[in-house]
This record gives structure tokens, C-alpha cells and sequence, in this order.
């Protein structure tokens, strides 16, 4: 048993307007299919998408807290001068400069509509397969533990693990990195962006929420109420949803 990311998810105020700035930003398309918004490669919607990770927009009451996301996007660039056209462009689409005391780095850190960080990186060549979006970045206290977590919970192949950062991928090497990077700092505020994760079919939803909690999961009340998916909390308190399985 093992679940696999569904998509990430992005909290917004307004979930239109934040799903037609990372349509544009990676070249695919909005879908609004419900209340949310989903994004995902053009050609119509494929859910759950067999090699990227779509980003599902979803609605809520107010805008993001000042406190910076642990949970981010890292998008991938060919080259510096497409990595300075891909900064410009965003730019031009709503994205703004942002400071997480990051300092001088080869990257440029934005922020979305409302406020969601995110990184332009330079051309690195392990991300030359990946599609726009090179990796989902997960701030943590110990990658190590994370790496032992997220291994278990889901069916990606670890590629490495070390005091400092982890990192895990699609078992048949597509689409996005994930990465646990060490950093300092607490959670001081709800989580904008998490993963949603999904049973196979055939699969028992109930058991893989049971097995999480084995593995060290924790119930989440949101206030959500009565809904099909599960929210939990992993080790570190970083947000996650098991949803339905897909019929």
C-alpha cells in the first residue's frame, strides 16, 4: 500500500485569479471543474495527471498571513537568458519580489497574486527533465526524519538523504523533485500550500489515513466538516490531505 501526490494544493482568496497566473506562469491551462480551480498541462483535464503535479487553487476567507510558506515551488529554467525572460514575464503577469532573507543567490525568489513564494533557479541540469516546475520544497527541521515519513507514506524513490536536505521523485523518474530542506524556524501560521495525496483505486482510503498515523500523522480540524478527504498533519506539522480515490 502507498499513496501518490494528487496535485498541490494552493489556498487563495481568489482561486480564479491565482489559477490563471500559474496557468499562464507554466504554460498549461485552468480548468475550474468546481469551486476550486485546477491547473494542468493543456489538451484537456487529466486527473490525477500521470507525470506532472497540477496545482489545485482552492478558496478561502482571507488572504495569507505575512509569515513565509514552508512549502514552496521551485521553477526550472534551460538557461540564464530564459531564467531572466521567466522572471520579466511573471513579473508582467502579477508576480512580485520577495525577501526571505535569502541573501545573494544564483535564483530569484517572487511571490504570487497573493503572496505564495516561489523560485526561478538558474539552469541546474538535474532539473532538465522535470517540466516548469523543478521541485516542491518543504521547509523542516530534520530532512532526515522527513525523508522517513514521506518515503513510507508515498511510493517515490528516495535519491538522497542527508543532514540537510532530502529528496525524493516519481518512482519512474517524471516530473518534479520533492525536497526537504533544513531550515530554521517554526510554523507561525497555517500552511498556504500543502500536497494532497491519493489512494490507487482498489486501495482502502481509511487504511492508508491509518497508516499515516502510524507512521506518525496527526488529525487536522480546519473546520472542514464533513468532506471525503482526511486532513492530517506530518511530523513537523506541515499540512497534507488524503482525498478520495479516483474513480
Amino acid at each position: 500500500m502507498a499513496l501518490r501526490p494528487a496535485h498541490v494544493n494552493i489556498k487563495a482568496l481568489d482561486p480564479s485569479a491565482v489559477g490563471r497566473f500559474w496557468a499562464e506562469a507554466l504554460g498549461w491551462t485552468a480548468y475550474s471543474p468546481g469551486v476550486t480551480t485546477y491547473v494542468g498541462p493543456s489538451g484537456g483535464l487529466v486527473w490525477p495527471d500521470p507525470v506532472v503535479l497540477g496545482i489545485d487553487v482552492v478558496p478561502v476567507p482571507a488572504l495569507k498571513s505575512a509569515a513565509k510558506n514552508r512549502v514552496h515551488l521551485d521553477l526550472a529554467t534551460t538557461s540564464a537568458d530564459h531564467q531572466a525572460e521567466l522572471v520579466a514575464r511573471l513579473q508582467a503577469l502579477g508576480a512580485t519580489p520577495a525577501d526571505v532573507s535569502q541573501g545573494a543567490v544564483p535564483w530569484t525568489v517572487l511571490a504570487d497574486p497573493e503572496g505564495n513564494e516561489f523560485c526561478v533557479l538558474e539552469p541546474r541540469e538535474v532539473y532538465r527533465d522535470t517540466g516548469p516546475i523543478a521541485a516542491v520544497v518543504v521547509d523542516c527541521a530534520d530532512p532526515r526524519a522527513m525523508a522517513r515519513f514521506w518515503g513510507e507514506a508515498m511510493d517515490w524513490t528516495l535519491h538522497e538523504v542527508t543532514d540537510e536536505h532530502a529528496v525524493l521523485r516519481n518512482a519512474k523518474g517524471v516530473g518534479p523533485y520533492l525536497e526537504f530542506l533544513r531550515t530554521p524556524g517554526a510554523k507561525t501560521a497555517p500552511d498556504r500550500v500543502h500536497l494532497d495525496l491519493l489512494p490507487y483505486p482498489g486501495d482502502d482510503k481509511a487504511s492508508e489515513v491509518d497508516r499515516l498515523r502510524a507512521l506518525g500523522a496527526t488529525d487536522l480540524d480546519l473546520g472542514q466538516g464533513d468532506v471525503p478527504w482526511t486532513c492530517l498533519t506530518d511530523p513537523e506539522d506541515h499540512e497534507l490531505c488524503v482525498l478520495a480515490v479516483s474513480s
